[in-house]
């Protein structure tokens, strides 16, 4: 975050603190979903996302393993290992759980969850999609721990950005329009369990504004956290249907609020 918030002051734009008094909009997102969805009417952004299926409804071809839309109690039945999460909020941790006695009964039990066969990523990257094309990528796990590096250092890294172009543009040509033109999208290189090598799949869709850059060049992923979270007056007609539904707003904005950026203007 403060690498995106020394290149927004570097373009002329006030970085503020959502608990900040005083602020007014038209502005702009980074942070959380919960302050950024109360904030939104106040301060006049709109805030672009994926939807909850998104990654259940793409075809084999892009996931790899067989992924489906549930409920916390559908994850309570569970009686295999399972990789469960949330579609998009942190309500709990995102893991495989070998049945569902493991995961709180303290879940509101019609919430959605995603739920998928396990698998293993040799590797994860993170995409920063603007308008269909990758505006910046990082690498981020290696099987399953925290470990970013840029893209594009080597030889064998330059071959990896083209492998990860070439399956970013297959996966827009095919389900681009269910995406909102400003995104994260995250692929991986998943291991076959049957032959030597590896295949790209996705990982999973997340919102730009709420989405670590890890190594990616900062001005290019401000440029895609602009576009998903920016004054609504310049929503575009293709993203109307991506827009989280605004909260209402208490008087003092809650101090879980991570930033807004507002412009000189």
């Amino acid at each position: 975050m403060e690498l995106l918030a020394v290149e927004a002051a570097g373009r002329g734009m006030s970085v503020r603190a959502a608990e900040e008094p005083g602020l007014a909009g038209p502005a702009y997102w980074y942070g959380g979903p919960v302050a950024g969805a109360r904030l939104a009417g106040r301060l006049g952004f709109a805030l672009l996302e994926p939807s909850d299926g998104w990654l259940a409804a793409l075809p084999e071809e892009f996931t790899g393993r067989q992924v489906r839309v549930g409920t916390i109690a559908d994850a309570w039945a569970i009686d295999r290992p399972t990789f469960v999460k949330p579609p998009r909020d942190k309500s709990f941790p995102a893991d495989v759980y070998t049945d569902g006695s493991r995961l709180s009964h303290d879940l509101d039990p019609a919430a959605p969850v995603l739920l998928s066969d396990v698998v293993t990523f040799a590797a994860e990257y993170r995409l920063f999609l603007l308008d269909g094309r990758i505006a910046a990528a990082s690498r981020y796990a290696v099987f399953g721990r925290l470990d970013p590096s840029p893209l594009g250092t080597d030889r064998a890294d330059r071959s990896t950005a083209a492998e990860l172009t070439e399956f970013a543009d297959r996966l827009v040509a095919t389900a681009g329009h269910t995406l909102p033109s400003a995104v994260v999208v995250d692929v991986g290189q998943l291991l076959d369990p049957y032959r030597p090598g590896h295949r790209w799949a996705v990982v999973e869709a997340n919102m730009a504004w709420f989405s670590h850059a890890y190594t990616a060049d900062p001005a290019r992923v401000l440029d895609v956290v602009l576009r998903a979270a920016g004054p609504r007056e310049n929503l575009r007609a293709r993203d109307a249907a991506f827009v989280r539904h605004p909260v209402v707003d208490p008087v003092r904005p809650s101090a879980r609020a991570s930033s807004a950026s507002v412009p000189h203007r």
